[in-house]
């Protein structure tokens, strides 16, 4: 026999993976430098230092030399892992660090050149399961300090690798990837450093190599009594043949569960055992055939909570674990990535239909919880919820056809309410229910911050994909490993049952609590899934001071930070309703109250409904954990989708059946779900919830992901400021390009996520101004979605969003290369039809010359006296400046025809664009006191039912105006182009076929006109 300490397994497997890394850079940067360190967008001098993926897999002989020596390193890696089992015998580890393997040999033989995507799917696992790997290995060693400190150091390494290939890849920084490459460099080195930590534990193992007679058993174990030396296996039987008297020997590890669906585990005896438990060191069981005497000890660990499983012991994880606060932190995140993406898909079909479609009935899904009655449905939902949530619900991007994809979401979100009540009932105590709580809490405003994040997008929506800024398939892998580990980690859900015996409540009882919670779920989701949204409710435009409210950046951090902090005091209030009530009517009466606008209503109505709204909501978990009953929940859904319905209904009355009753009056809607949530809060179980006292270790793992999440918003405000002062296209000519465009809400044509398409063409189009209609999308039905700052910062352009999401209108936006000086919010008249919204603004354009800019929708065609008076008032707001103005609309009328003659007047001193194209019927352009100098129509590609149009204006000074007068009203069409400077010409890759969709139509090219100046 030959025995070898196995400390060599870590040494061996250190130094293999380190030769292949080093050796493929040495040779990569001595025979292809240059290559190597070239990327899409830069080469040498701007970059210099080669990342991971370039050096061990584009070029040969680096490539092979690399992949041969990293398969050395197969044998000493799975050892390490035999090694790790041997120590901590954890299953969990075993499987994870086996995967992990397998991942691993995935980036590294399917390099970037081979398949670019599956190489990114290998890394970006193994990433992930990188973290339960250290995690799981660091628990068991008793050499913790310095696997802690290079596991952290790994994980933080993240954040600065992330940001620099953001300004590579999104940005296109020089240099950026060189010192992106440095980061990932130092992965790869703390990677093997943290393996090569077993060093330490690894001695006390040893590798026999044995001739033996017979074969041995997986793992070193011995399975069964006939393994096992014949003087220790019948001394075993001994002892399972003895009548246990005082159950000192044998422990019954049976769990009571108040789940009637719960079955515990059947044994054939009641003294099964598991040989191997005989040969553990921890549980100090000396075998030997030397030996005459055989010494049993049981230790109990009063730290550690197991299950029994067919008499093996698994440990399950307690609730102030990182594990445990992790898992249902993301599975919190997810429950309302789903609710939100099924709310904001359904809107899609409405929008094409312009009444109720049918599909509407696919958000009644949430409604599920009443199928756990049935038999195993609990069972099955507890073991694959979270998986089934993960695979159908981040899955269904994979799903073109919109119809199917809705179908498909809605299928997930009807899974997640289900899963969600199912945890919660099966809670058994009021401890563990206020620690989960917490936990799904602080998903809550992980959800917000990942928005904020992404543009108040949320990267795993079923809208997006990796086109327009989805991160689908990374969100897949993250949370399919996350369920795969929530039903083991969420048992200790089981344990420590209260003693308390808790009275049935009333039926009335019930209800009240019943119907507040889903009140309450309504009220997170209306004005707290998004950071700004309640920014919004209070914007009422620029002043000459500044801004008449916060803006989203860098406000909604501020917003963040409120919710972070009320959920890391929100425990203090359970069983306590009185002091978050009263901040949630005193915050409510300012919200719904149209008179208080601005700061006030952001801090005392906004920020206010944040404390109040969170503080309350451990005192409805704990209360609802108590009923338990699957009806309660289902009601609480029905509830939360009339509150969603009598929402929509304020805005889209015009649309909808018995519309009127809810016009208009968001207020009333906001003012009842906040009585429903107090109420139930303070009238419904009153005494039978306590604040309990949760432990330190617990509290100081939730701060410290505190800390985190605030560093996160640190530096997502960071990467979010504005990149560079709004610079206008042509200064040397002193001409304003500006647009008007309907863009559906910013979905598009087969229910994607349209910014990126409509920033691109904007870009294109080198638009000085732009009117953006239809883009209020701060509702539950538009996924509370922030369009505006999206195309603002990526235009580098000022905005003004309209008025806001409590003004019930579709929403009108200005975005701006000019400074705004001055915005006015309209509401014009609507006596029967839409409220139409209206934005007066001044911009400060060439030599300070302040020019007017009107963005209008005006009401549908069905009401001709609301689209009557609105003309009319706005032709008075057009004729009430003298300033040049231009009016980018939406005014549905024929040219030359009834409204029009309102539009174009004297009354208003606005001249059309061109009053010879006589194909028109929405989007209109007017202006006065500018040189016309061209006018272009441009297909809507994919983006929405809507074209695109744009006028170019030059600016004129006080004198030139003088000299002209109605000159410039006179300009005729120019024949040839050649005539126009190239610099006043729209772009020419529009004509023709154009590109991605859209090109110049209905006339097949610009117009432009002569002129006298």
């Amino acid at each position: 026999m030959v025995t070898v300490n196995a400390s060599i397994v870590p040494l061996v497997h250190t130094v293999c993976a380190s030769v292949a890394f080093l050796a493929a850079l040495i040779i990569g940067c001595k025979l292809h430098y240059y290559k190597i360190i070239t990327n899409s967008h830069y080469a040498y001098p701007e970059e210099w230092f080669p990342s991971v993926s370039a050096t061990i897999g584009d070029r040969y002989p680096e490539r092979s030399i690399f992949q041969i020596l990293i398969a050395l390193t197969a044998f000493p890696r799975f050892l390490l892992l035999l090694g790790h089992f041997m120590i901590n015998k954890s299953t969990p580890c075993f499987v994870v660090g086996f995967v992990r393997t397998i991942t691993c040999g995935g980036w590294v033989y399917i390099t970037s050149t081979d398949d670019h995507n599956a190489h990114d799917v290998f890394m970006i696992s193994y990433i992930v399961l990188t973290l339960p790997w250290d995690i799981l290995v660091t628990r068991s060693s008793e050499f913790k300090v310095y696997k802690k400190l290079a596991m952290y150091t790994f994980f933080g390494t993240l954040v600065p690798l992330i940001y620099w290939f953001l300004q590579h890849n999104l940005y296109h920084r020089a240099g950026a990837y060189s010192i992106y490459a440095y980061f990932e460099w130092s992965l790869i080195l703390l990677d093997i450093a943290f393996d090569a930590l077993a060093f330490q534990d690894f001695k006390k193992l040893s590798l026999n190599l044995e001739l033996k007679s017979s074969v041995g058993n997986w793992f070193f174990m011995f399975e069964n009594k006939e393994s096992l030396p014949p003087a220790a296996a019948q001394e075993i039987q001994e002892v399972i043949n003895e009548e246990d008297t005082d159950g000192s020997l044998i422990q019954d590890t049976t769990v009571e569960s108040d789940d009637p669906d719960y079955a515990p585990p059947q044994h054939e005896s009641k003294y099964e055992v598991d040989a191997s438990d005989f040969i553990e060191e921890e549980n100090a069981m000396l075998l030997s055939a030397d030996e005459t005497e055989l010494k049993i000890m049981i230790q109990e660990d009063e730290d550690l909570q197991f299950f029994a499983n067919n008499g093996a012991a698994l440990r399950i994880p307690s609730h102030d674990s990182m594990l445990y606060i992790m898992v249902n932190v993301i599975n919190s995140l997810m429950f309302w990535t789903m609710l939100t993406s099924l709310l904001c898909m359904v809107w899609y079909f409405p929008l094409w239909y312009m009444g109720i479609s049918g599909y509407e009935a696919s958000i009644f899904s949430v409604v599920s919880p009443f199928l756990l009655y049935i038999p195993s449905i609990p069972m099955v939902i507890d073991v694959y919820g979270p998986l089934l949530i993960a695979v159908i619900g981040i899955g269904a991007f994979l799903v073109e056809e919109p119809e199917m994809r809705l179908l498909t979401a809605s299928l997930a979100a009807g899974i997640t309410s289900m899963t969600f009540s199912n945890t919660l009932k099966n809670i058994t105590s009021q401890s563990s229910t206020q620690m989960y709580t917490i936990t799904w809490i602080m998903g809550l405003v992980a959800s917000v911050v990942l928005k904020m994040a992404f543009f108040s997008n949320n990267p795993l929506w079923p809208i997006l994909n990796e086109n327009n800024g989805g991160w689908n398939k990374t969100g897949l892998i993250v949370m399919m490993l996350v369920a795969l580990f929530t039903p083991h980690v969420n048992a200790v859900h089981y344990q420590k049952a209260d003693t308390t015996a808790f009275k049935n409540p009333r039926l009335v009882t019930k209800l009240l609590v019943s119907i507040g919670f889903g009140s309450l779920v309504f009220s997170i989701h209306q004005l707290l899934t998004d950071a700004s949204t309640i920014i919004y409710w209070s914007w009422e435009g620029w002043s000459t001071n500044g801004p008449q409210g916060p803006l989203t950046w860098p406000y909604s951090s501020l917003t963040c930070v409120c919710m972070l902090l009320a959920a890391l005091t929100s425990n203090r209030f359970c069983g306590k309703p009185l002091v978050p009530s009263l901040l949630l009517c005193l915050s409510t009466g300012v919200l719904a109250l149209p008179s208080i606008t601005g700061w006030t209503n952001y801090i005392l109505g906004g920020l206010v409904y944040i404390f109040g709204m969170i503080w309350i909501i451990p005192t409805y978990f704990t209360k609802m954990s108590i009923l338990k009953s699957p009806w309660v929940f289902s009601l609480a859904f029905v509830v939360y989708l009339i509150l969603v319905l009598a929402h929509v209904w304020t805005v889209a009355y015009a649309f909808v059946p018995h519309g009127w009753i809810l016009r208009e009056r968001i207020g009333l809607v906001l003012a009842a779900s906040t009585a429903l949530v107090v109420s139930g809060a303070v009238f419904g179980m009153r005494g039978q919830v306590t604040r309990q006292k949760l432990s330190k270790k617990f509290w100081n793992r939730i701060y410290f992901m505190g800390a985190i999440f605030l560093a996160l918003i640190g530096a997502i405000t960071y990467r979010l400021a504005p990149t560079g002062v709004p610079t206008p296209y042509h200064i040397e000519d002193n001409t304003i390009t500006a647009g008007i465009w309907t863009i559906h809400f910013g979905l598009d044509n087969d229910m994607w996520s349209s910014e990126e398409k409509m920033i691109k063409v904007l870009k294109d189009m080198e638009v000085d101004v732009i009117g953006l209609l239809e883009t209020d999308t701060q509702r539950i039905t538009m996924g509370n979605r922030d369009l505006t700052s999206k195309m603002a910062h990526d235009l580098e352009m000022y905005a003004d969003f309209g008025p806001g999401p409590n003004k019930h209108t579709w929403g009108c936006v200005l975005l701006s290369k000019f400074p705004i000086v001055n915005s006015t919010h309209y509401l014009m008249p609507s006596p029967v039809g839409e409220l139409a919204p209206a934005i007066h603004a001044t911009i400060k354009t060439y030599d300070d010359i302040l020019v007017d800019v009107f963005v209008f929708h005006s009401g549908q065609e069905e009401d001709e006296e609301d689209r009557r008076l609105q003309s009319e008032k706005l032709a008075s707001i057009m004729g009430s400046t003298d300033r040049p103005s231009i009016l980018l609309s939406y005014l549905v009328t024929d040219p030359l025809e009834g409204n029009y003659n309102t539009y174009v007047s004297e009354t208003s001193g606005m001249h059309d664009i061109d009053p010879t194209d006589d194909d028109r019927w929405c989007q209109y352009i007017l202006y006065k006191k500018l040189g016309r100098t061209g006018y272009a129509r441009v297909s809507r590609g994919s983006v929405t039912d809507t074209e695109l149009q744009f006028g170019k204006f030059k600016v004129l000074d006080n004198e030139e105006l003088a000299a002209y007068g109605d000159s410039i009203y006179e300009t005729e069409l120019v024949d040839d182009v050649e005539d126009i400077p190239e610099s006043q010409r729209f772009p020419e890759d529009y004509h023709g076929e154009g590109q991605n969709g859209h090109y110049y139509h209905v006339f097949d090219a610009p117009r432009y006109y002569q002129t006298p100046w």
